[in-house]
């Protein structure tokens, strides 16, 4: 009982901070000029990933459970796309695809192309070298930072371009609000902090989940951990839907996963037995590969912009439900 109101009290301690990070996000975007897209894939996408990245370094450094950490990250990069499926249950009549702009498929497209190095590092890693003079860290983990950083430079490129439809929110927003741009970072900043202390604690009490159902550690983290580390993306996201502000949540999640991805390389440099993907159950590359699949859909809902929704959501969103939870299934009966 008290494994499982630890894990309740994390969760929810990570869920209130997530929550509070999504306004104060947006008021930063709105009194910097950067673009909403912005914000959400940058700043908003890399504190709501902290959660992944202590539970990721703890996993390896303190408990030596490198499966559980992949496991977790890649499990949150999977439920990150649940998440945009799930946005067209708050987009009333129109799919999320027709409220956001074409810039998404930059994002998404880096994230394909992110998880595909993850899913053969899992699979073929062995037969690739080792850098001994980087605690054996594996050649791909650098590829990680080096196609982020230049999804970074894309992507700030593209948003530049659209920066002055946001001239006219920044003077609004001034007016409208009284709290101040350093009220605001400040804010955001100790919920932050509060997000990454509630993060050290998960790993542990995951792997005691996994010994007191008998679950395997590639089950829990996909499931139970993914869940929990990603509340503050599911917070962010949704409450950014609530304000209208679809290219937001959207950004948030894709910018999370591709975060997701340089957390592997930076856990990957902290567990020194070896190279970290090569180290895990080739089981985790069933979720790296849903999570390409689902990508997909979001770039086809994209480029296609359905203008109808079929019970509540739209075509891709349907898809994107019904392949991760064939996965998920399937990642129990493995177990």
């Amino acid at each position: 009982m008290n494994i499982w109101l630890g894990f309740v009290f994390c969760a929810g301690v990570i869920l209130y901070a997530g929550t509070q990070l999504s306004t104060q996000g947006e008021a930063i975007a709105a009194r910097t000029g950067l673009g909403r897209s912005w914000i959400g894939l940058v700043l908003l996408a890399t504190v709501t990933s902290l959660p992944e990245l202590i539970s990721g370094v703890s996993a390896v450094t303190l408990h030596d459970l490198p499966n559980l950490a992949v496991s977790g990250t890649l499990g949150s990069c999977m439920l990150n796309m649940v998440v945009i499926a799930s946005l067209d249950l708050a987009s009333k009549n129109r799919p999320v695809s027709q409220l956001v702009h074409e810039g998404h498929i930059l994002s998404a497209g880096f994230c394909i192309v992110l998880i595909g190095f993850a899913a053969i590092d899992i699979l073929f890693g062995k037969y690739l070298p080792i850098l001994t003079a980087l605690n054996s860290i594996d050649p791909i983990s650098l590829v990680y930072i080096v196609v982020y950083l230049m999804a970074m430079k894309l992507i700030y490129a593209f948003e530049k371009k659209r920066r002055h439809e946001f001239v006219e929110e920044v003077a609004q927003a001034e007016e409208a609000k009284g709290q101040s741009l350093k009220r605001s970072i400040f804010i955001f900043v100790i919920n932050s902090i509060v997000i990454v202390v509630a993060a050290c604690y998960l790993p542990e009490i995951a792997s005691q989940i996994s010994k007191m159902t008998g679950w395997g550690e590639s089950f829990v983290g996909s499931s139970f951990v993914a869940v929990t580390t990603c509340l503050p993306e599911i917070a962010v996201s949704f409450a950014a839907a609530r304000m209208a502000n679809f290219d937001m949540a959207v950004a948030n999640l894709l910018g999370s996963n591709l975060f997701n991805i340089c957390i592997l390389a930076i856990v990957d440099l902290c567990y020194l037995k070896g190279p970290l993907l090569r180290s895990v159950s080739q089981v985790n590359a069933l979720t790296a590969l849903t999570t390409m699949i689902a990508m997909g859909i979001v770039v086809i809902g994209l480029t296609y912009r359905s203008e109808k929704k079929f019970l509540f959501v739209a075509g891709d969103a349907i898809a994107i439900f019904f392949v991760c939870l064939m996965a998920n299934v399937l990642l129990f009966v493995v177990h």
